[in-house]
């Protein structure tokens, strides 16, 4: 395997000097002086595991009947969205995690790589799909048995049965442990009586509550004997055959959104609506004829977290259509500022290709490295998924695994995509604004995709909160002097990188130059210990701030952690770019021809120089990195980006989009033939003899 390091030699481009102009970059990869990349290889590693799903949902999503039209009506687009979800049980393509014996395939991860690819058609689609399928279909999968299944899961499937997921409440969204709504047991009728006693607890935001939905999975708090044995879920009618809400239902449509305006999305509320014991979807508890509540998991609070993490799919595919609405993004405007021409660089040059210029490359080309590990950290995150729910390597670790997994990388990938969507538009200029080229669009409809499935924020505290455990560990059965000699090293160490060693040595040993400084301290492995102990030490300096927390009153010990809380969220987000960071070390490593190794390896430096400039005080502040060393990170993203230049446009072919799948003119090659219009057009004048002389060049004559 060819060195994956940094290299200091010179940049992967040559460079074209136009006539009386300055040199510019070379625009493709065939114009470079080195490496290229196999776009069809590179194209496979990012389609990654289930790559002939994805292909298939693609060729599929080609119908325009799947494509989102702008202007329609907040009603029409619903019921276009609707008949697509008819569309998609045509195709086979709606339940390929289920049963055979209910219409599926028993393929988990197949599912979810499918329906990540929707996005591309219309994010409404791709999200209301996972509604009815992901949510409500999975929760009677995956919380019910296999009663439940029989009854319900084949309707499901085939959209005879549309519903929606009736967990999140006006007054509790992260916080479903909290929930208002009741269901409490009637030992008499052998009935639960669901109720919602206040305002507060009405479901809100459900996507198929408004219009579609004949039936609800409903989170409820279970009361049987006077007991609240905490959150389970019910299947609850909530509509009859015409649409009307049967007796004791209630509910108002969440009306017109930022985004997402093809899904009908709508609160419920329930006032004393009794349904059979048997709509208990009993997987993980179960209360019998007389009341009495029994369930294999003693523990309340674990019980809780395996009913939950049961459900786990709906963060991972927001994390995958997350990264391929991002990557399309930077399709369109890398495509537009490979023809786009702005400024010319001297008296009768050319104008300039936007990617021409360091700051748009600066702009473009970084975003582009992290969707990249993204989508390389997705599909091993899809990989765990599938092992996990498939039953081979399913058990607790495993789970708990997974689901630090989920709020580990959903997060970075839904921010990461509403930033990259933004600037993506913002380089495109005003052609970036105009709806026909989806950019505005796309960041409306995955704006909500930050709070869907658990506020970001909320669930990188569950992520601290795992890493401070794991910390925890590593001394559990330790005496007090072993202790106490680590806290002496963390302080040595401290004191080491205060005391400027570390920083006079890197220094000292880079010699003012650039180049070395790389090339001494920025390789595969120093990035990787860069990141790594970043996270280390950001955990170990919570872990210790939190250590009285165990002696104090519960309110002292509340604002402890308070203090703490945003130190926490960003050890986890580290945690997460660290394991992005890997995930693209390992995919490239699996090149297969070291011309692609190479400029995946630029790209995935990029993308690790990129995050150490990102925390650029934290490893001045804490000595990792000296002043020199610090400096050689932005100078050298600078010459990164330009040997990445030329493989721009092979790096966001390699996605595969299609025409069908853009569906954005400015992506489409019509810049292009404007460009060489007006050249044509500008030559053929100036042979001509007839063209205007300027006032500058008149000027200059006198």
């Amino acid at each position: 395997m060819a060195d994956a390091v940094v290299r200091t030699s010179k940049p992967a481009t040559s460079t074209r000097t136009p006539a009386g102009g300055a040199p510019t970059a070379a625009h493709s990869a065939s114009e470079a002086a080195e490496a290229r990349i196999d776009v069809a290889a590179v194209t496979d590693l990012l389609l990654g595991t289930w790559g002939d799903t994805r292909r298939a949902a693609r060729q599929m999503i080609k119908d325009p009947a799947f494509w989102r039209v702008d202007g329609l009506s907040v009603d029409e687009h619903r019921e276009r969205v609707l008949s697509q979800l008819h569309l998609l049980v045509e195709n086979g393509a709606s339940a390929r995690a289920y049963p055979a014996e209910y219409g599926g395939e028993d393929n988990n991860g197949a599912n979810i790589a499918g329906f990540e690819e929707l996005v591309l058609a219309d994010p409404s689609l791709q999200i209301k799909a996972g509604v009815q399928w992901g949510l409500f279909g999975a929760a009677i999968q995956q919380l019910g048995t296999k009663k439940h299944h029989d009854k319900w899961l084949k309707d499901v499937a085939n959209m005879a049965l549309p519903g929606a997921f009736a967990m999140t409440e006006t007054g509790h969204g992260s916080d479903v442990a909290a929930i208002g709504t009741t269901a409490t047991y009637d030992v008499d009728t052998e009935e639960f009586v669901i109720h919602t006693p206040f305002r507060g607890a009405w479901k809100d935001y459900l996507g198929n509550a408004a219009v579609h939905g004949r039936a609800a999975t409903v989170f409820a708090q279970l009361i049987t004997g006077g007991v609240n044995y905490g959150v389970h879920c019910f299947f609850v009618p909530i509509r009859d055959e015409d649409g009307a809400f049967l007796p004791g239902i209630g509910g108002e449509d969440d009306g017109v959104k930022g985004g997402l305006n093809g899904i009908d999305n709508g609160r419920l509320h329930f006032d004393q609506v009794r349904v059979p014991r048997e709509n208990l979807l009993n997987r993980y508890g179960d209360v019998a004829a007389d009341g009495t509540y029994s369930s294999a998991i003693a523990s309340p609070g674990r019980r809780f977290f395996t009913m939950l993490g049961a459900l786990v799919q709906g963060r991972i595919s927001l994390d995958g259509a997350a990264t391929t609405g991002a990557a399309l993004a930077l399709y369109i405007a890398t495509t537009y500022a490979n023809q786009r021409r702005q400024f010319d660089s001297g008296a009768g040059t050319p104008e300039v290709v936007l990617l021409d210029y360091g700051r748009h490359q600066r702009r473009l080309l970084p975003r582009l490295a992290t969707v990249y590990a993204q989508a390389f950290a997705h599909d091993e995150f899809l990989k765990k998924f599938d092992g996990v729910f498939s039953g081979r390597t399913d058990t607790p670790d495993e789970r708990e695994d997974l689901e630090t997994l989920a709020a580990a990388l959903k997060p970075l990938s839904t921010w990461n995509a509403l930033d990259t969507i933004q600037e993506c538009r913002e380089a495109c200029g005003g052609a970036g604004f105009l709806a026909e080229n989806r950019l505005v669009g796309l960041h409306h409809d995955l704006d909500i995709y930050v709070t869907f499935e658990g506020d970001n924020n909320v669930l990188l505290q569950l992520v601290g909160k795992r890493l401070l455990s794991d910390y925890a560990k590593q001394f559990k059965g330790k005496d007090a002097a072993a202790l106490a000699r680590f806290a002496v090293g963390k302080t040595a160490g401290k004191v080491f990188h205060g005391a400027g060693l570390r920083q006079l040595g890197q220094a000292v040993a880079d010699l003012g130059s650039t180049a070395r400084s790389v090339e001494l301290g920025l390789r595969e492995d120093q990035q990787h210990e860069l990141l790594a102990d970043r996270v280390q030490q950001m955990v170990a300096d919570v872990a210790m701030r939190l250590r009285p927390v165990a002696k104090l009153a519960p309110a002292e010990a509340a604002a402890v952690f308070n203090e703490n809380q945003s130190d926490l969220i960003e050890a986890a987000r580290a945690h997460a770019e660290l394991l992005q960071w890997e995930a693209f070390t390992d995919a490239i490593h699996r090149a297969g021809d070291d011309g692609t190794l190479q400029v995946l390896t630029w790209l995935r430096d990029l993308f690790g120089l990129s995050l150490i400039e990102k925390h650029l005080a934290w490893y001045l502040m804490s000595g990792r990195l000296s002043a020199q060393r610090a400096s050689a990170v932005s100078r050298y993203i600078g010459r990164l980006c330009n040997r990445l230049r030329p493989h721009a446009q092979d790096l966001v072919d390699a996605w595969g989009f299609e025409p069908e799948h853009v569906r954005a003119p400015i992506a489409s090659g019509a810049e292009q033939a404007r460009q060489d219009e007006a050249a044509a057009y500008m030559a053929a004048l100036a042979a001509s003899g007839e063209a205007p002389m300027s006032e500058k060049s008149l000027k200059k004559k006198k």
